[in-house]
């Protein structure tokens, strides 16, 4: 910097300062201006507002969506349980014009929440048969809902779900998944049920790849997810379940909710099969038809057999019972009519399918009956056939019987299209059918005309003999006889009748005599009597004198020469 500096003029030079011009010194200062000093620290304070901006902005991230109903830029909220987390600063119209993209600028430290796997929706009121929510959003407008994934690997840009999760990713509990035939009218939100509590719900769906089955996620509320085990049984408890049968009728229901949105339930059988494991999350159950098909024993071996009628089968229908003396082995499996060419008729095979498995050997082992080839065909040599029965009289529903019957006639195991056909029997009414038509042939063998004709001509011989005049005679001789034995008879009455009354009295005096006589004679010779004892008395002295006599007589036999000595030998 340089300063012009005016010196004075001298005397001598007075006179012509006013033609002089001023001269200009330079002089340098040491130190800068404190003027520059202010755009330094305004620039200063913009670098370290523009750092401390960028370091404090949060992600920002994408999210499509089917269209961008309720949703404003620069005003709707991005929030995670009512907590703004940050807000949509951009809609824009996809380059396919088949959905929106919606930019969303999140707060600092907003990472966290974007894994892989985590999930925005647009939160606004629904209601729906299941259930009713956003309602908040009535007044506060609609927004954006997360639900962070659980993933370790992040993302800033996701397809938005186009309704709200029924589960969130922090809901204790498990998920489970059920394979079916068809879906039914299950859908998402429908309640899970155990022992007609609810304790889940149904949270997604969806079919296979190959189209053959439908995949049903559920979600078990904590700690009912602990009720699950790996033998759990779930059925579709949907509607009502009216079912007409050889059974009888059946109705089972859960609720009123799972009437009009359907439903799902679960129980563990308490039988032999019963463990305490239970069932790891994302584990995947067959989900039966009903209760009565999740309550049947589970079987791994399976025998089919032909069963072959020549009779009538209606009542008789796909699924229906298989027993064994009452107790069900099985099931119907398919009915066909075909044609016998060599018989020239038409008979109906049923195909069976019988669960071995059901039929215990040897206490709590259960091995498959045929699994031994002779055991069947032994069966069938003792009287084993398969019978048709009625098993509702209000339906008229058929179910086939297995049983012994000894006085079947004989038969043996065959095979038929690849299976092994059980004899069979016809039904009681059919068996009763064929005696009466049996009866019936029989009636019709025999000469009725003949018999009929040969007793009309006993009828009129009959009729000619009881018509003659000799039997007119015969029958008045017959009343004249019986004439003369009534006047026999009637004096024998009162002229014979006082004589035997008589002698009758005479007998029976002398009877009273001979019974008092015999009455004395045995008081004489009774046991007790004098006489019976001096009898035996006197007896029995006779019988020791006999006894004396003989051993005298022993003696002399053996000592001849004691007649003229004596016993002493000459002493």
């Amino acid at each position: 910097m340089t300063e012009l500096q005016r010196s004075d003029p001298t005397p001598a030079d007075a006179e012509g300062a006013t033609q002089a011009l001023p001269r200009a010194r330079v002089v340098r200062r040491k130190r800068p201006s404190l003027v520059w000093l202010l755009p330094v620290i305004a620039l200063a304070v913009g670098g370290w507002l523009v750092v401390k901006t960028l370091a404090e902005r949060g992600p920002t991230i994408t999210i499509d969506f089917a269209n961008a109903a309720g949703l404003q830029a620069g005003k709707t909220k991005v929030k995670y349980k009512d907590v703004d987390i940050g807000t949509v600063s951009r809609i824009d119209v996809s380059t396919k014009l088949d959905h929106i993209v919606v930019t969303a600028e999140l707060r600092h430290g907003s990472e966290r929440f974007l894994a892989a796997d985590t999930r925005f929706w647009v939160a606004r009121p629904r209601i729906t048969a299941s259930q009713v929510s956003g309602l908040e959003t009535l007044l506060s407008g609609a927004f954006v809902a997360v639900d962070p994934g659980t993933s370790a690997k992040q993302r800033r840009h996701f397809q938005g779900l186009a309704n709200p999760p029924v589960i969130t990713t922090d809901t204790p509990g498990r998920r489970f998944r059920l394979r079916s035939d068809t879906l039914g009218s299950l859908n998402p939100g429908a309640p899970v049920y155990y022992r007609r509590i609810q304790v889940g719900q149904v949270i997604d769906y969806q079919l296979d790849d190959d189209g053959g089955t439908v995949t049903i996620d559920v979600f078990i509320d904590s700690p009912h997810d602990k009720l699950v085990h790996t033998n759990t049984r779930f059925w579709n408890a949907s509607g009502i379940d009216l079912k007409l049968g050889a059974d009888g009728v059946t109705l089972d229901t859960q609720s009123l909710v799972s009437l009009l949105v359907g439903g799902v339930a679960f129980d563990t059988p308490d039988d032999l099969a019963a463990t305490d494991t239970r069932a790891p999350a994302d584990r995947v159950f067959p989900l039966y038809a009903n209760r009565g098909a999740a309550q049947e024993p589970m079987s791994l071996y399976k025998e089919r057999y032909l069963l072959v009628f020549r009779g009538s089968v209606r009542g008789l229908n796909d699924g229906a019972p298989v027993s064994l003396r009452g107790i069900q082995i099985g099931r119907v499996v398919d009915i066909a009519l075909k044609f016998d060419e060599q018989a020239l008729d038409f008979v109906i095979s049923v195909l069976v399918e019988v669960e071995p498995e059901r039929i215990g050997l040897g206490g709590s082992r259960r091995v498959p009956l045929t699994q031994d080839s002779h055991v069947l065909g032994e069966l069938v040599r003792n009287g084993l056939r398969a019978q048709l029965k009625t098993g509702n009289l209000l339906t008229g529903a058929l179910y086939v019987d297995l049983d012994f019957h000894p006085d079947a006639p004989s038969a043996s195991l065959s095979r038929r299209d690849g299976h092994t056909v059980l004899p069979t029997l016809p039904t009681p009414l059919e068996a009763v059918t064929n005696k009466v038509a049996a009866i019936l042939d029989k009636v019709d063998a025999l000469p009725i005309e003949a018999i009929g004709e040969d007793l009309q001509g006993t009828l009129a011989g009959a009729r000619k003999l009881l018509d003659s005049a000799a039997l007119s005679d015969a029958v008045a001789e017959l009343n004249a006889a019986l004439g003369q034995v009534r006047a026999l008879a009637a004096q024998l009455n009162t002229a014979l009748a006082p004589q035997l009354d008589a002698v009758l009295e005479r007998l029976r005096g002398t009877l009273d005599e001979a019974e008092a006589m015999l009455a004395n004679t045995n008081e004489l010779i009774g046991p007790d009597a004098p006489l019976s004892v001096e009898a035996v008395r006197t007896m029995r002295e006779v019988s020791g004198a006999a006894r004396s006599l003989r051993v005298m007589a022993d003696y002399l036999e053996r000592h001849p020469e004691a007649l003229i000595q004596g016993k002493g030998g000459g002493r």
